[in-house]
């Protein structure tokens, strides 16, 4: 079977960053990233991850959140005060479901639990890494960046979110998924229609992410505001300007 060699739209092998305490579990993932043609780092613990992200520049990382030297919010917070806005996959053990939850509410892009099927990992990162290269993509001249609903506004050139004025932080999934809900404002999504747009799995997903991510951006926008992002039940979820 040939290998496969996903690039950058420069040509560019995509470079991934592993960074798991158990040697283990580490060989196994960045085994199965090169043999799918990633450029892979591997680290043992945070402050080794934080150094091959200087040397190497990843264009996606997996960190599991049970390093003894750096947690998942103290890793996400360091690497995006320098500026690094690649997407991060947290990997935690099945007893600490609040410590996934606390990565993806700090701006982690996704999560697992171990033990994991790698034919998964792999389709949510390639994920990941799509939605990221489309986010980076511009059209300078061809469209307005700023979408409008009511008094939200989202650029996409620049990623700042803002309500009446007021700038708005999301992680870079949030983004995405404001994005397509601001894209079709008064239609109502289905979590089918959101899970596949904005998470582009390559497998059937489940749907729970959808309603996680939802619940975080509703408390995000509509927080000390008229509700703007509302469930229809049965249906799924529609944006819509306050009447």
């Amino acid at each position: 079977m040939a290998v496969r060699n996903p690039q950058q739209s420069g040509g560019e092998k995509i470079r991934a960053l592993v960074v798991d305490n158990d040697p283990r579990v580490a060989q196994l993932i960045a085994m199965t990233l090169r043999y799918e043609g990633w450029d892979v780092e591997t680290a043992g613990t945070g402050a080794e991850a934080l150094e091959k992200i200087r040397a190497h520049a990843p264009d996606v990382s997996v960190f599991d959140t049970g390093l003894p030297d750096l947690d998942g919010m103290e890793f996400l917070s360091t690497v995006r005060a320098a500026g690094d806005m690649f997407p991060v996959l947290f990997l935690s053990s099945p007893e600490s479901e609040e410590e996934r939850l606390n990565g993806l509410t700090s701006g982690g892009d996704d999560a697992m639990v171990k033990p994991f099927a790698p034919e998964e990992l792999v389709a949510r990162l390639r994920g990941l890494v799509r939605r990221a290269q489309v986010s980076k993509a511009s059209h300078p001249g061809l469209h307005d960046p700023v979408l409008r609903v009511g008094d939200l506004t989202l650029n996409e050139d620049s990623y700042e979110v803002e309500r009446s004025g007021r700038p708005i932080p999301v992680t870079n999934t949030e983004f995405e998924l404001l994005r397509y809900l601001m894209r079709n404002p008064g239609r109502v999504l289905s979590k089918t229609q959101v899970l596949d747009r904005v998470w582009a799995y390559d497998f059937t997903g489940k749907s729970t992410v959808v309603e996680l991510y939802v619940s975080y951006l509703r408390k995000k926008i509509d927080s000390d505001f008229d509700p703007m992002l509302h469930t229809v039940r049965g249906a799924g979820y529609i944006l819509k300007p306050v009447s």
